[in-house]
């Protein structure tokens, strides 16, 4: 990791911060606190993406060209830094059946019912906080309305149930079939039957239905039958099997939607089209800092549809999303552009994923290519096809993608989904793209998410390390070797200290410096007035 780093930074500029001291107060847009959210920031007028991959690592994030660390002891909703491993990951049946929809929709033209009301991941993006530089100390809040979720899962929960219910009366109605093909069968070969007729035993408590109350069973028990349906109609010839049963579904297809569950992410995403395919998608990715030819050619298209996002799925009246802000949130980043050779072919930094329907842009997913990781900044995406749940596709494309960064750069095998809020209910469907990892606010080591949430039903801020006698080994160790830029001069914090003559100096890069760590400390460049 240590060899990788160094070439991931290899001849790049060294960052320059400017340190906000103190914490900054802000509305949460989660739970509505008109000051109980708090964050420690800096500008990152430059960042390399290796110390920005540091940083991340240590709990900061970045909106634009501002780098924010929640106060999580403090913080009314505390936000812990989330990866999920996209070697190991496996999809959910909720996730594919997005992935479905989206083939259905480009080979036919078919549009699922009810608006995405049956995926309540229905995006992954989450709250920002942009810096405007001039006013440097009114931070411009940019807050996110997620719909509810709890709803969706309650709508979903009464579907399921009404679908279960007539499930149950099919299943009724195929037994009988199914027995009466048996008994047939059995005739037909000779073999002794005491009797046609049935006699029912009074069920065993536990066991059975009562057959003088409506026919209901647990789905274990009908689990059980449908393998035991499967073994005897396998001895039955298929002649048989579609007279007897012919509009009912057919267990021969189990073995069908085995192979399914098997199926990977690539399995979906990349599966050909015909050729009177109805639609046509694209992923293009153009680099957004510096700005590229394609990603300039493309400006405005890509902010009309930011701007439609946010009127109709945050009711942002419509000059609130401006081109100035749509240009610091999403578009400005410091993070500078790097190519080496054991990278991967699009080098590191700023990216646009944009997806491309039928010729115009429906989506754009805004990322960073840092070192190790793939990390996810923001979605916004045309309100039209809100139906095709573009939020988990989107997550699910960006996965796959960073697998296939992987087979050019070995050590870039994370997928950073930005922050997990479990005391937030709408923001916990992160949790739900696994195997991921939870990162501890104390020791700074990544802790899996199945021993996290037991912890976090009983606090919303905890320390996840299992081991109590653990510190944090990125901690500052030397406050004299951290660089500082001064009158557009570099030096070690020990000559700085010497030619200033503000008190309260040593106290505020005492702070900076503890949060971001030694390493970053003398990496990067704090830049002082």
């Amino acid at each position: 990791m240590a060899a990788a780093a160094a070439g991931a930074g290899a001849g790049a500029s060294p960052s320059i911060v400017e340190y906000f001291e103190g914490e900054d107060f802000y509305r949460c847009g989660y739970c509505k606190d008109e000051a109980g959210s708090r964050s420690n920031g800096m500008w990152a007028h430059s960042m390399t993406v290796q110390d920005y991959q540091d940083l991340i690592d240590r709990g900061w994030r970045r909106s634009g060209k501002y780098v924010y660390k929640p106060v999580m002891s403090q913080t009314c909703c505390p936000q812990y830094t989330i990866r999920c491993r996209p070697l190991h990951f496996q999809p959910s049946k909720s996730h594919k059946k997005v992935l479905k929809k989206m083939l259905k929709f480009l080979s036919k033209g078919e549009m699922s019912k009810g608006n995405s009301e049956d995926e309540p991941m229905d995006s992954h993006i989450e709250d920002a906080v942009a810096c405007d530089f001039e006013l440097k100390r009114k931070l411009d809040i940019h807050q996110s309305d997620l719909k509810s979720l709890d709803d969706d899962r309650e709508e979903g929960l009464e579907k399921a149930k009404e679908k279960n219910k007539e499930k149950c009366l099919r299943e009724e109605e195929r037994d009988k079939l199914i027995q009466a093909c048996v008994e047939k069968e059995k005739l037909g070969s000779g073999e002794p039957s005491s009797s046609i007729k049935v006699f029912h035993a009074s069920p065993k408590p536990g066991k059975g239905a009562d057959l003088s109350k409506p026919p209901c069973r647990k789905a274990k028990d009908i689990r059980k039958e449908r393998k035991q349906q499967k073994l005897i109609l396998q001895n039955q010839t298929d002649k048989l099997i579609c007279s007897q049963i012919q509009d009912e579904p057919q267990p021969l297809l189990l073995p069908k939607a085995e192979a399914s569950k098997s199926k990977t992410i690539e399995d979906f995403i990349f599966n050909s089209l015909p050729e009177d395919a109805a639609h046509q998608l694209e992923v293009r990715m153009v680099r957004s800092s510096p700005p590229s030819s394609q990603f300039k050619a493309t400006f405005q298209e890509s902010y009309q549809v930011y701007k439609r996002y946010q009127m109709v799925i945050h009711k942002d009246p419509p000059e609130k999303p401006t081109l100035n802000q749509f240009t610091r949130f999403l578009c400005n980043s410091p993070l500078e552009a790097e190519t080496p050779s054991n990278g991967p072919d699009c080098g590191y930094g700023s990216f646009h994923q944009q997806y491309w329907m039928d010729g115009k842009i429906i989506a754009v997913g805004v990322i960073d290519i840092l070192p190790y990781c793939v990390s996810s900044v923001y979605l916004y995406y045309d309100p039209d096809f809100s139906f095709l749940s573009l939020g988990v596709y989107s997550a699910l494309r960006e996965i796959a993608f960073t697998r296939q960064l992987r087979e050019k750069a070995p050590q870039l095998c994370h997928y950073y989904m930005g922050f997990y809020i479990h005391s937030c209910p709408k923001m916990r469907y992160k949790g739900q793209y696994r195997p991921s990892d939870l990162l501890c606010p104390e020791t700074y080591v990544w802790v899996p998410i199945e021993q996290c949430l037991p912890v976090l039903e009983n606090s919303k801020y905890c320390r996840f390390n299992p081991d109590p006698k653990a510190v944090d080994e990125g901690r500052l160790k030397e406050l004299d070797r951290l660089r500082v830029l001064h009158k557009r001069t570099i030096m070690p914090y020990n000559v700085y200290k010497r030619r200033q003559k503000d008190p309260n100096s040593e106290a505020t890069v005492q702070q900076y410096a503890s949060l971001v760590g030694q390493v970053c400390s003398e990496r990067m460049l704090l830049f002082r007035s």
